[in-house]
């Protein structure tokens, strides 16, 4: 099979799309030592710097090359739920945002935690919360997609969290480490090629 070159300065990365149909089982909630704080209009500097904690390992980069308006109207947007996840001592370790603008559907725009709380158990934990509030609205579909630079078990939980894959795609962009959007030591996992 030929393969398609990723020119130097660029990523490639294999998305896929996951949906859930019907409300999950009730399950308990997972015992986690964190608590999930709503964020109405949040601070555009402060979500900023949120999407960057959480995300900088794996390469998220839309919210900060986005411009400050376009941004700031998502997050504003009564239809869009943004949430920190704090520990104990009120420190930010993940996020939340969940996006209501699609009628009948909710996406799971942003999900994640400090890699430093991966393998513990808190993200059935943020999932079983994102669920309740997903479903507590009237919603039909609730989707999320995941891509290859993500964690490596992130496709795997999505799966055993209930969400079935419907759509797969490669995306390439210029890489954000070599725009200056994010520092070159950002997801040391994936290569940097100039």
């Amino acid at each position: 099979m030929p393969l398609a070159a990723v020119l130097p300065g660029q990523v490639a990365a294999i998305v896929t799309s996951l949906e859930m149909r019907e409300r999950p089982p009730l399950r308990p909630l997972p015992p986690a030592p964190l608590r999930l704080v709503r964020w109405a209009a949040p601070d555009l500097g402060k979500y900023r710097a949120l999407f960057r904690r959480v995300g900088e390992p794996w390469l998220w980069f839309s919210r900060l090359v986005m411009p400050d308006d376009e941004v700031r109207a998502i997050i504003a947007d009564a239809r869009v739920q943004v949430f920190a996840v704090e520990d104990r001592a009120g420190i930010e370790v993940g996020m939340l945002e969940l996006d209501f603008r699609e009628p009948a559907t909710c996406e799971l725009a942003y999900f994640g935690l400090v890699p430093e709380l991966a393998g513990q158990g808190h993200g059935r934990w943020l999932m079983a919360q994102a669920l309740a509030l997903a479903w507590a609205k009237e919603v039909r579909r609730v989707w999320v997609h995941t891509c290859s630079l993500d964690h490596p078990s992130a496709l795997g939980f999505y799966r055993a969290q209930g969400f079935t894959a419907y759509a797969r795609a490669v995306e390439t962009f210029a890489d954000p480490r070599l725009t200056g959007h994010l520092p070159e030591s950002a997801a040391p996992h994936v290569p940097l090629i100039r």
